[in-house]
């Protein structure tokens, strides 16, 4: 027999192995019953002598579940990849003082030895992982309760009012409502005539480039603060620094009187929107406010105050304003209030908060109905003086506004402030309309044209004056002419001049070289 033959008879003769499937017992013990003696007795009894001895047990069909135990270590596998992937998603901030104070908050050491920026950030985002929606769910909770203890804190309250505040209400109601639908029945009367009107703001801005100095005084040996003309046009109030305020005529510009009475800086000194007109000499024609709080009332016959509105010291008062009436006097508090008393009853009727810095200045629309207000907390706000609602919020100013005036139209308002820019506001449109980049410094004082609102004059901090045509805001003309920081202008009720106060001391006269006045 050759090789192949040999290792064929080989693999034929090679024995399988043999695979056994299920238990063993059961052919165990038909080996051992159908065995006689021999080897398999010799088994039996070695098998018999070990479960004797305690050493081999055979159950009784008893099994172990392999499959629990399988899907117990799968869904451990499958929460740890979970987990991973969750800790994947976390955004932890790369600030390591964030990282600490998060840390910190969640009661974990914020530093552990030897443990670096990374390895803090990365045993952050394990713990958030670790803790999972639990956490996750606990921080929407707390956000969603603070944010309903904002709203809370921020729900408008109302307080009842005094029987006077009430009235006063209703007089201002029967007072504004037919002087606004007087005033609508000429827009609408006026809107015919659109070329004619463009045409006579052509022949405006014509005449105020031809704006020149024509009048220079020195007012006082400190600072002037404000300026204002009778509503006849004739006379000129200048408040200073030194506490006085004098009365000047014009054109000539020469003292008529020197109003002694505060002690301090004054603010404003505004006429009585009757006063030189119709009311009398001796009645109350002016009123002042100072920075220690007082606000006092003048005549045109002496230089002493005949009245003294008290309640604001220690705190300082800005600004006031006449209501169109006269019968009201507005004034602006750094108590973060303005007020409104009523002259004829003599009285606080009103104490209006609202502005969460001190409030700087106000102005009446020219129905009466509603109030303006500009505060250094960089906002402004329309009051209506018939509900007492705020009624529209002035956001846009950048910094604190010191100047607030409204337009005669009545819907038109311009604000100044003191990040160097004028905002014209449409109250039809609930929004501000037009920014004017207006000078290098901080605006102290706008003023709209008295009649018609064709134009806007802006004084600043930078020394000048300017002018600006409206609605569109091209600027007109520049009166540069002080040397000192320009603290307030106004515009004569007849058109023919301009005026302005300085920190030189100085008060000026402007008109225009060409006839047809300003």
């Amino acid at each position: 027999m050759d090789s192949d033959e040999e290792s064929e008879a080989q693999f034929i003769a090679k024995r399988q192995k043999v695979l056994q499937y299920g238990s063993l017992e059961e052919k165990e013990k038909q080996r051992l019953a159908g065995g006689g003696g021999g080897e398999g007795s010799l088994a039996a009894d070695a098998i018999k002598a070990g479960i004797a001895a305690g050493n081999i047990n055979i159950t009784s069909g008893a099994t172990m579940d392999l499959e629990k135990e399988y899907e117990q270590n799968q869904a451990d596998l499958l929460a740890e990849f979970e987990k991973r992937k969750k800790a994947k998603k976390i955004q932890v901030s790369t600030d390591d003082s964030e990282v600490k104070a998060h840390l910190r908050k969640l009661g974990e050491p914020i530093c552990l030895f030897g443990e670096g920026p990374a390895d803090r950030r990365e045993r952050l985002r394990q713990e958030l992982a670790q803790r999972g929606e639990d956490a996750m769910k606990q921080q929407k909770v707390q956000q969603e309760t603070l944010r309903k203890k904002k709203d809370e804190e921020n729900v408008t309250w109302y307080h009842e009012g005094a029987v006077s505040l009430k009235e006063a209400r209703v007089w201002i109601a029967e007072y504004s409502i037919p002087k606004a639908k007087a005033r609508v029945l000429k827009q609408k009367a006026d809107s015919h005539f659109a070329a004619q009107k463009s045409v006579l703001n052509q022949d405006i801005h014509k005449r105020l480039r031809a704006v020149s100095n024509e009048c220079s005084q020195i007012g006082d040996n400190r600072p002037l603060s404000f300026c204002q003309f009778s509503p006849n046009s004739k006379i000129l109030a200048t408040a200073s620094w030194s506490g006085l305020c004098k009365l000047w005529s014009i054109p000539d510009c020469s003292p008529i009187r020197t109003l002694r009475g505060h002690n301090c800086s004054v603010g404003a000194i505004v006429f009585h929107p009757q006063a030189t007109v119709s009311l009398d000499e001796t009645a109350c024609s002016m009123a002042s406010c100072s920075q220690d709080g007082a606000v006092k009332l003048w005549n045109l016959v002496s230089d002493e105050p005949v009245a003294d509105i008290e309640g604001h010291a220690p705190y300082r008062v800005s600004r006031l304003a006449y209501h169109p009436s006269g019968r009201f006097l507005a004034t602006c508090c750094f108590d973060n209030s303005w007020r409104l008393w009523d002259l004829e009853v003599q009285e606080e009727i009103l104490h209006q908060e609202g502005h969460s810095k001190p409030v700087y200045d106000i102005s009446f629309q020219c129905d009466g109905a509603l109030a303006a207000t500009g505060g250094l907390d960089g906002y402004g706000r329309l009051w209506d003086l018939r509900t007492g609602r705020c009624v529209m919020f002035l956001e846009g100013h950048l910094k604190s506004v010191l100047a607030v005036d409204f337009n005669p139209d009545g819907y038109h308002l311009a604000t100044g402030s003191e990040d160097n820019q004028a905002k014209i506001w449409d109250l039809r449109q609930r929004q501000c309309t037009y920014t004017i980049p207006a000078h290098n410094s901080l605006i102290s004082k706008v003023k709209f044209q008295p009649t018609h609102g064709r134009y806007l004059v802006t004084a600043s901090y930078d020394s000048s004056t300017k002018i600006w045509a409206h609605p569109v805001g091209t600027p007109i003309k520049t009166l540069a002419g002080h040397e000192g920081k320009v603290t307030g202008v106004d515009v004569s009720p007849n058109l023919q001049y301009i005026a302005s106060v300085s920190f030189d001391r100085t008060f000026k006269l402007w008109a225009s070289e060409m006839k047809g006045g300003l």
